[in-house]
């Protein structure tokens, strides 16, 4: 059976509301985690970002926090090597993973990090949704499948967070969700929704804002 991923829908006033106030409080750096032995306490929600190197992921975390240099962005693919964790209040946990496929670094330091990542979704028992990235200009790419796949295996909920929309037209951008919904299909993990955004233009951030609010609140 065939399953729709719609874009996601616009908010209500009072659920947009809730996640700027979040987003607008404390958001701070806890700890980058480099061994699963180094994770913080299993004892809020917590939400985790994944995607290739290079997709945006820095730029969107900064676009939701509304604070530029909260998480790193690069130029050089493969600059995040750990687990970094931002503490929104009590809240939840907000997780930036490394970076996945092509990056910048010695080969035994990238299957270090990627055997870390691959440990954290099969058991973190307090992650309640991955956000899997992808790139409006490229859509689902081979290396995309791998860690859907793992999320399936490791019974993550993942929901596709398209970025970069700004950068092609809207007959492109039609073109490219199309790709999406069909590769998802293969993907029984995958949320029924995508969130497009644009980090630059703030295109989709109130409606991830609502979003991530309220999976702290399940």
């Amino acid at each position: 059976m065939k399953v729709a991923f719609p874009p996601a829908p616009e908010p209500s006033e009072a659920a947009a509301e809730a996640g700027r106030l979040l987003f607008a409080g404390p958001v701070e750096f806890v700890k980058g985690v480099v061994a699963m032995d180094g994770l913080p306490p299993a004892d809020r929600p917590e939400v985790c970002f994944a995607g290739r190197s290079n997709v945006g992921k820095s730029s969107l975390i900064n676009a939701l926090t509304g604070r530029k240099g909260i998480a790193r962005a690069s130029n050089t693919p493969g600059r995040t090597q750990e687990i970094n964790f931002f503490a929104l209040g009590e809240h939840s946990y907000l997780v930036d993973l490394p970076g996945y496929g092509y990056a910048q670094a010695p080969l035994p330091v990238v299957a270090k990090w990627q055997a870390l990542l691959k440990a954290y979704l099969a058991g973190r028992p307090n992650l309640r949704r991955a956000f899997a990235l992808i790139d409006a200009r490229h859509g689902v790419k081979p290396v995309d499948h791998e860690i859907m796949t793992l999320l399936d295996r490791s019974a993550v909920p993942f929901q596709v967070v398209v970025t970069k929309a700004d950068k092609i037209g809207s007959g492109t951008l039609t073109q490219t969700l199309a790709q999406i919904e069909a590769e998802l299909q293969k993907h029984p993990a995958a949320y029924p929704e995508l969130v497009v955004t644009s980090s630059e233009k703030g295109r989709g951030i109130a409606t991830l804002r609502a979003i991530i609010d309220g999976l702290g609140r399940d």
